[in-house]
């Protein structure tokens, strides 16, 4: 069965925008500075190149006991035994992920309004993915969702809510009360010179205006 999973500081990764000179020391860095979940995002690597970095990266979420998500990629998710995948309304249904990954690992959905999020938990989704909560150059198709979608997404679903979208330490403390379960953050950790100091600072403003 799944243990209890925490989504305070959920990393996704984007090797175009890290600071450092592997993806590897990278997540290492995050995750020192306290990010509880990390999600490896590969769009451009081939299906070799994604099976061998999720492994090299698993071998470090491994070492410190913190969840990994696969990106989209159902069969990289099985092939290195990752903790669960993420997928987003034009990917595999979640009934189809679900009945692939089985009972026992992660599923998250990306969902832009609470119908979406409502068939999500419906068919089998973990936790919810909501946004973009504000503009980001990490997916220039992702459209916006406003604050009141995302309190009503979280009032209407009984699973956890991460927010994603441009979350950065100028405008995370607009999330308060929002009931959010957790912020993904991309640019405003993985591409920060100082990755673990970052990660953080990220963590102390959300856990106290959260």
């Amino acid at each position: 069965m799944k243990t209890k999973v925490d989504y305070t500081l959920y990393l996704v990764t984007d090797r175009e925008l890290m600071s450092t000179k592997t993806l590897e020391e990278a997540v290492e860095q995050a995750i020192m500075g306290g990010c509880t979940l990390v999600q490896l995002r590969e769009k451009t690597a081939s299906s070799r190149e994604f099976y061998q970095t999720a492994l090299n990266i698993k071998a470090i979420t491994d070492k410190y006991k913190v969840p990994l998500i696969i990106n989209d990629r159902v069969d990289i998710a099985l092939a290195i035994d990752a903790d669960g995948v993420h997928v987003g309304q034009s990917d595999l249904p979640a009934t189809i992920v679900r009945k692939i990954i089985g009972k026992d690992k992660i599923l998250g959905v990306s969902a832009g309004c609470a119908e979406k999020a409502i068939e999500a938990q419906r068919e089998g989704a973990d936790y919810i993915g909501v946004g973009a909560l504000f503009s980001t150059s990490t997916k220039t198709d992702a459209k916006s969702v406003s604050k009141e979608t995302l309190i009503k997404i979280v009032k209407e679903v009984s699973i956890p809510v991460v927010g994603i979208g441009g979350i950065n330490e100028q405008n995370v403390a607009q999330l308060k009360n929002t009931g959010i379960d957790g912020i993904a953050v991309v640019s405003a950790i993985i591409a920060q010179k100082d990755i673990k100091l970052s990660a953080e600072k990220m963590l102390e403003i959300f856990v106290e205006k959260a």
